[in-house]
């Protein structure tokens, strides 16, 4: 009777502790998969740096983009590998602009620090990708507004002028390419490159195989290549290439 209580005590003793380390892996496993789904950042997701900068980065998108919330500009960004399984995100000039590590870390690049800066998650966003088309109306407000900003960075009158109709299908690209165009002019004249402004009169909008920009007297032409969404517009920063030739 000794030695079968005693047996039965071993067995009892082992059911329990293969419950407890069963209930311990359920617990510690649920809490790990929950940990994952946490790290695992929306599709379009709003960031903010350690110095502040808030942006949402939208890889909900047919190409990543980007928007930082001080600024209307939209970048257009391009995934490339990375050591460690990390992916690089990239802007046209092929300048880093995010890493994201495989386990959901993102480091921000940007002029002011080269070197990166750790963002973190602040939860989802609304998608950044523009409209499919805008009214005739509403482009036409948008080359004002573009206007408006130019002249007030340059300190003198600027105009908007469209070398081709604006059609239904091209409106969004348009308006974009003159918002993207007004963003160059106001970074130019924060960073106290005003007196390169003060050559460009007119900036015209023409469309063209693919996305660019040039500078011919007083007359800043900004190509638009439509087809490709919103990467058919050059970004601010290729703008800026151009006038600082």
């Amino acid at each position: 009777m000794i030695l079968l209580a005693l047996a039965f005590t071993a067995f009892a003793g082992a059911v329990n502790a293969q419950q407890s380390t069963h209930n311990l892996r359920e617990l510690f496993g649920s809490r790990g998969a929950s940990e994952t789904r946490r790290s695992a950042a929306p599709p379009v997701a709003r960031y903010v740096s350690e110095t502040g900068d808030a942006f949402i980065f939208d890889r909900a998108a047919p190409q990543p983009l980007l928007k930082f919330e001080n600024s209307s500009e939209v970048w257009v960004l391009s995934a490339q590998p990375a050591p460690r399984g990390d992916t690089i995100y990239k802007n046209e000039l092929g300048e880093p602009v995010l890493r994201a590590t495989k386990l959901g870390g993102m480091t921000l690049f940007t002029s002011e620090r080269p070197g990166g800066d750790a963002a973190a998650l602040e939860g989802r966003a609304a998608s950044i990708q523009p409209p499919a088309l805008i009214s005739v109306n509403a482009l036409f407000q948008r080359l004002v507004a573009a206007s408006a900003r130019a002249s007030r960075a340059a300190q003198h009158r600027v105009s908007f002028e469209t070398v081709d109709d604006a059609t239904p299908a091209t409106s969004v690209l348009v308006a974009d390419t003159a918002t993207v165009t007004a963003e160059a002019f106001e970074r130019m004249a924060r960073d106290g490159d005003r007196s390169l402004l003060s050559r460009v009169v007119r900036v015209l909008l023409a469309e063209g195989h693919k996305p660019g920009a040039s500078l011919k007297g007083s007359d800043l032409t900004v190509t638009y290549a439509p087809g490709k969404g919103v990467a058919g517009r050059p970004s601010s920063k290729r703008i800026i290439k151009i006038i600082d030739k």
